[in-house]
């Protein structure tokens, strides 16, 4: 593994399909509360390689606009949209989270997984902001993260970069409903609990057991064991001090 690679990069390459703190678990979550129908107009921020996208699609024939930094997950995005024949509902392109494309009150739903974490605070507080501008009076906002619980969150978060080789700023419940509240949004209602990014049984919910062979397949080889491994006992500490949050809020 070449020492730039970050975790999400990482655990793709490995047969990840799920690359959400939550998994599927809080993914269904969002889906659940986000009022979705074929009327709908969809934005996907850090849409990746298309997995919701088309799973959305799919199940309710809305319309989605993914948007993503990342030209080669965009690519492997346009690949499976394109084997799913969904390149009429699902559109993917290169947009910045802070500076999205798109006009005032677009969409009716816009949702983002993972990737606030990334930002520091002021960028987040920016994405939120062009999340709300670009929704619907009434529109939700579906997100879903990385939450920080207990004490020593310093110690926790220098483990975290180090694993997952990306500077992240996750944040407290209390932080996260914060950013949302203080960016206009309202109603906002959450579901967290333990990170499953990595343990067994949340391997196995989200890839099955094929999927999940495959991944510690792979894990397992010289040249990745020793990442797998570090990346493992972060996110499997006994402490849990990592943990999932999924918001659900309206403009």
């Amino acid at each position: 593994m070449k020492k730039e690679e970050v975790g999400h990069n990482f655990l793709a390459r490995l047969g990840k399909t799920r690359l959400r703190p939550g998994g599927r678990k809080a993914t269904e979550w969002l889906i659940g509360n986000g009022d979705f129908s074929r009327d709908k107009q969809v934005l996907e921020v850090a849409c990746n390689m298309g997995t919701t996208a088309i799973g959305l699609a799919k199940r309710f024939g809305c319309h989605i606009e993914g948007v993503d930094l990342d030209e080669a997950a965009l690519r492997k995005a346009e690949t499976h949209i394109a084997a799913q024949g969904l390149q009429d509902l699902i559109h993917v392109q290169r947009a910045n989270a802070l500076s999205l494309p798109f006009d005032d009150a677009s969409f009716d739903i816009v949702i983002n997984e993972a990737m606030l974490t990334m930002l520091p605070l002021p960028a987040k507080i920016k994405a939120v902001g062009e999340y709300y501008r670009v929704l619907k009076p009434g529109g939700f906002l579906l997100t879903h993260d990385v939450m920080l619980t207990g004490t020593n969150r310093e110690a926790v978060l220098q483990q975290l970069r180090e694993a997952i080789n990306i500077s992240v700023t996750p944040l407290s419940k209390t932080d996260w409903i914060k950013v949302f509240a203080d960016g206009g949004f309202r109603n906002i209602d959450t579901f967290n609990g333990e990170m499953t990014l990595l343990s067994p049984r949340g391997m196995l919910y989200d890839e099955g057991l094929l999927g999940s062979l495959k991944i510690i397949k792979n894990a397992l080889k010289t040249e990745n064991r020793a990442t797998f491994k570090k990346m493992f006992k972060v996110f499997n500490d006994p402490r849990k001090p990592l943990n999932f949050i999924a918001v659900c809020a309206q403009k």
